[in-house]
């Protein structure tokens, strides 16, 4: 379970491909797309979040932006395509269904602007007129309108093709208090058939000619019509924080503390801040210059330089990141700025998840719903974790200096062996005193039972060869655990050694021994002496006690030589004291095991002693 989950919103970072575009006019919109066609400049934290590694991104302008990197990071997470399903494609049921609200209805839009009724409504709450009235965007409304409304006093209200009411006005004209109690108001008249998904206060200031929109915008949301996730956490005791315009969009429901922001990097600021307070619960962010300034402005430059600040950023955000916690990053809908539209898109958006229980490299295919990001927020922070039916019993057996065979790891590994030959093995075994029994994956849950307690039962993932990926290696070793194996040999990436990819290397071998370890087993590492040169052995030392392995071993017995003298006496003088070693590979003899024991090895791997 996670302490604190760490969910940010890219407001409007859609990633295209929504299958029902076309039922919004938005066929073809891709708002990735539109920001990686500015440059080829590298994003490489979100790279390593997945996003480059999604599903589904076949857009020329993405493929091509993918062919311009020099080298794309593997990702460290998970990571999908997410499709809306709610009917809409605005901020207010982006981030409904987000939180596990369903909306299987637009909310109303006024391509002709409001009708009468509302607006003698509005006008007789606000105590004052109103300009302009129909769809437009918010610089230019202020552009062809501020003027008048400064000698007039009467308000501009505009909409979009969202379900917004919007009501700007001069600062000095009209006190933000003011402002926002008609807003507040307006708020109220329009519910029921007319209950907009948001009433947003436009505040401005400047002169004729040069008029600026102020960062006190204020958004007053239609309140959710039953329980989010925000509501069941608060109503759980989790502490429930917002950053940005969160506050807003939920209108101030299921929220323990509220931080408004004037923008992306005050919004970034606010996050890292809070990454250094101890919480237990959810810190939600909204960062909306995405959209507020470069999607609905067509300004595919902003989006991009906005996207590598987030990006820089999220190098900090990861350092931060404690053990127990969990980072979301997502979108709420797109706004592609390279349309010709200025309103948003339909689109899927990217889910990329890393930190407690995500640590593993997984491609989540394209899931359906927003609201899966509210089942994972929901199981990482209440879930609960119930033990298997078998625990080893991990590292139990000492080896006697009087019986060679209790430092070996008995095996049979044969492709075509069957129960009966792991039968007579673990027989064998717990007459000749081993310390373990080394058997395929397939038998463990069978070793165990034959076995009754009476001896450690080992057994291999990623073998022989070591290439599988990472997810594969990490899902293997946790589920030989659960079947009963206490003791674990995995096969290292000898491919990437080779490619010099030693970072992934190391990550995958740290994030096998924290599953192994989890589960009360030990882990034994196998490195294939045969296939490395001797720097690459002594490297390898380091990376397998840097990520705290239990043993080190030489040698599949599947490669072109097994273990040798030299190179249990190199691993010694190597790793570190917490290591130890284990020899493998054509030891036949006590004579040879003991010629290996001498030289540094405690564990020796062996399928003919004994016999």
């Amino acid at each position: 379970m996670a302490k604190r989950v760490f969910l940010i919103v890219l407001d409007s970072f859609g990633i295209g491909g929504a299958p029902d575009a076309a039922r919004f006019n938005d066929e073809g919109s891709n708002t990735l797309a539109a920001v990686l066609s500015y440059s080829n400049d590298p994003y490489p934290n979100l790279a390593r979040m997945g996003l480059l590694a999604i599903d589904g991104e076949d857009d020329i302008r993405i493929e091509d932006y993918k062919s311009a990197q020099e080298s794309i990071p593997s990702p460290i997470g998970s990571y999908a395509r997410v499709r809306e399903i709610s009917a809409g494609k605005d901020s207010t049921i982006g981030h409904w269904e987000i939180a596990g609200i369903i909306s299987d209805r637009p909310q109303p839009v006024y391509p002709d602007g409001f009708p009468d009724d509302v607006m003698e409504a509005l006008e007789k709450a606000a105590g004052r007129g109103f300009l302009c009235n129909r769809p437009y965007s918010g610089t230019d409304v202020i552009r062809d309108y501020g003027e008048e409304h400064m000698k007039t006093g009467k308000l501009i209200i505009y909409t979009s093709a969202d379900s917004v009411l919007q009501i700007a006005a001069h600062e000095d004209i009209v006190p933000l208090s003011e402002l926002y109690d008609i807003c507040t108001k307006a708020r109220e008249i329009m519910n029921g058939d007319n209950a907009v998904g948001r009433v947003i206060a436009r505040p401005f200031t400047g002169e004729p000619g040069n008029f600026t929109r102020t960062a006190n915008r204020h958004d007053f949301s239609l309140a959710a019509p039953s329980s989010t996730m925000l509501d069941i956490l608060k109503s759980e005791g989790y502490d429930v924080i917002s950053i940005g315009k969160i506050f807003d969009l939920y209108a101030g429901r299921g929220l323990t503390e509220s931080n408004p922001t004037k923008g992306n990097t005050d919004g970034i600021s606010r996050l890292l801040a809070m990454m250094d307070r101890d919480f237990n619960g959810l810190c939600f962010t909204n960062l909306v210059d995405f959209d507020m300034k470069y999607g609905h402005r067509n300004d595919i430059e902003g989006y991009a330089v906005a996207m590598h600040e987030f990006d820089d950023a999220l190098g900090n955000i990861l350092a931060k990141l404690r053990e127990d916690d969990l980072l979301i990053i997502t979108a709420d809908h797109g706004c592609d700025p390279s349309t010709a539209s200025t309103d948003h898109s339909r689109e899927c958006i990217p889910l990329m998840i890393y930190g407690n229980g995500y640590r593993t490299p997984c491609n989540m295919g394209e899931l359906t719903g927003f609201n899966n990001i509210a089942g994972i927020v929901l199981t990482a922070l209440m879930g609960r974790s119930y033990e298997r039916d078998f625990h080893p019993a991990a590292d139990s057996g000492r080896p006697d200096p009087d019986n060679i065979m209790s430092y070996v790891d008995l095996t049979n590994l044969k492709t075509a062996a069957t129960e009966n030959d792991i039968r007579d093995l673990i027989e064998r075994s717990v007459s000749l005193g081993t310390a373990s029994v080394c058997i395929p994956p397939c038998f463990v849950k069978d070793a165990v039972r034959i076995s009754r307690g009476r001896m450690a039962v080992c057994t291999v993932i990623g073998f022989p060869n070591g290439y599988q990926t990472t997810g594969t290696k990490v899902y293997e070793a946790k589920e030989a655990c659960d079947n009963g194996a206490s003791e674990i040999d995995m096969v290292i990436n000898i491919n990437f050694v080779k490619s010099g990819r030693y970072d992934e290397v190391s990550e995958e071998i740290r994030l096998i021994a924290d599953a192994v370890h989890s589960k009360g087993a030990i882990l034994k590492v196998i490195i294939e002496t045969c296939e490395l040169t001797d720097d690459e052995k002594i490297r390898l030392c380091r990376i397998v006690s840097d990520a705290h392995a239990d043993f080190i071993k030489t040698s599949t017995g599947f490669g072109s030589a097994g273990a040798t003298v030299e190179d249990v006496a190199l691993m010694k003088n190597n790793v570190s004291p917490d290591v130890r070693i284990k020899a493998a590979g054509g030891i036949r003899t006590a004579d040879s095991a003991r010629e290996m024991i001498g030289n540094g090895a405690v564990r020796i791997g062996a399928s003919r002693l004994g016999s």
